[in-house]
């Protein structure tokens, strides 16, 4: 049994937050049907390159576990059918601009008081209430990251402020609509009820503040960046080795103590000194302590630090490449990459599913669908059409045609 099996998610979502959000429902069993439009389908099936034999390697990597279906929304008959699936699906998933889908019939509204159990799901870049001049705007990922203060905090101190490596803020969207979603879905078996969960992309940012939250709310002080150093703890940052980088995360005053005596001579002034007895003083004296460790660090070997503090039971680690870290032996023993076959692409490797459950795991189960592939199905499977209406509703442009669809 998969745990989300006999739920049905209506995926009107595309690009990255939302199709992020309805994998992770696919991966614990839930019948996803991912609508997109006949002509090119989501906006990530061109992204590239890379391609694979055609297929973007951006839409492979968010899209399993899902079936496409290909109508055209702009036509009438495209948009009874859409409401036809909204009507017959738990949840509704969508990341358009607050009133877009309005005008097409499908807003929460319309959808709640055909099918009150639906769970109708928003992601957008600053949610559906709030400043009207502000719910309207078209929310990118590089731009939230700005508006959210996350590129503030990131990169050196004396350096422009950068956004994260991966797509953060649509990535941590998308999360937060899996919370929502799993949350109302819950709360249904109580009420009986849908509702509306309404994901701000800002929001989602903003929350990533916490502790850096923290210290502006309790000194009136904005925290800057600091490269990889920490506001609060010291010594946790990366440093340069004689070979490379590492990251040590000394966390507290009983890791800073096992950490000088694991290092030994070359620590044994500082272990002793009462300026970083605390943390609170390290904090404190952040750079006399780093005038220390910067050369004693780089007088070693990536190698020995990490053997060395993994003896002593030190945090540590190192600073791996995107290859390195899909090869590290960890990660292919927890299942966190899995092989596919797809149709046209032919052999692909895809990330894993992270959450694991003891009873009721998720799984990988199919390859990321082609543009249309089970229209026909879905539709005369789930919606009873014929083969007649089907075949007029695909010579009237409103479903992919068989060249694409097939």
């Amino acid at each position: 049994m998969l745990p989300l099996d006999d739920i049905v998610v209506f995926d009107l979502s595309r690009v990255l937050s939302g199709p992020y959000c309805s994998m992770s429902l696919g991966d614990f069993g839930a019948r996803v049907i991912k609508l997109e439009h006949p002509d090119g389908g989501d906006d990530t099936r061109a992204f590239g390159p890379p391609f694979l034999h055609g297929e973007s390697t951006y839409f492979l990597s968010v899209n399993r576990n899902k079936e496409s279906v290909a109508i055209d929304l702009k036509k009438p008959e495209g948009r009874a059918l859409a409401l036809e699936l909204a009507c017959r699906a738990d949840v509704l998933l969508e990341n358009f601009r607050p009133g877009a889908l309005d005008r097409l019939g499908l807003d929460y509204q319309t959808l709640a008081a055909k099918n009150p159990k639906l769970i109708y799901a928003s992601i957008s870049g600053f949610g559906h209430s709030g400043l009207a001049e502000w719910s309207r705007r078209p929310g990118y990922d590089l731009a939230i990251q700005g508006m959210g203060g996350l590129a503030s905090l990131t990169g050196e101190s004396d350096g422009p402020p950068l956004k994260a490596g991966v797509s953060i803020a649509d990535l941590i969207a998308g999360l937060h609509a899996l919370v929502g979603i799993l949350v109302a879905l819950h709360a249904r078996t109580r009420t009986g009820r849908g509702q509306h969960v309404d994901v701000s992309m800002l929001d989602g940012q903003i929350s990533l503040l916490t502790y850096h939250a923290g210290i502006y709310f309790a000194t009136g002080r904005t925290p800057t960046r600091q490269g990889n150093r920490h506001p609060s703890i010291v010594p946790y940052e990366t440093y340069r080795a004689e070979d490379g980088y590492v990251n040590l995360a000394v966390g507290n005053d009983v890791l800073w103590r096992t950490f000088c005596d694991a290092v030994g001579p070359a620590l044994k002034a500082a272990a002793s000194d009462p300026r970083f007895a605390e943390n609170s003083k390290r904090v404190e004296n952040r750079e006399a302590l780093s005038a220390i460790m910067t050369p004693l660090v780089a007088s070693r070997s990536v190698a020995a630090w990490l053997e060395l503090c993994e003896k002593a039971g030190v945090p540590s680690g190192p600073i791996l490449s995107v290859s390195q870290a899909l090869e590290h032996p960890q990660v292919r023993a927890r299942d966190m990459v899995v092989a596919l076959d797809h149709e046209k692409a032919g052999p692909i490797l895809v990330t894993g599913v992270p959450i694991k459950l003891s009873e009721t795991p998720g799984k990988v189960r199919s390859a990321p669908p082609q543009l249309g592939e089970h229209t026909l199905s879905v539709l005369s499977g789930l919606l009873g059409k014929t083969n007649e209406e089907l075949e007029r509703l695909r010579a009237s442009g409103v479903l992919a045609t068989p060249s694409k669809a097939d």
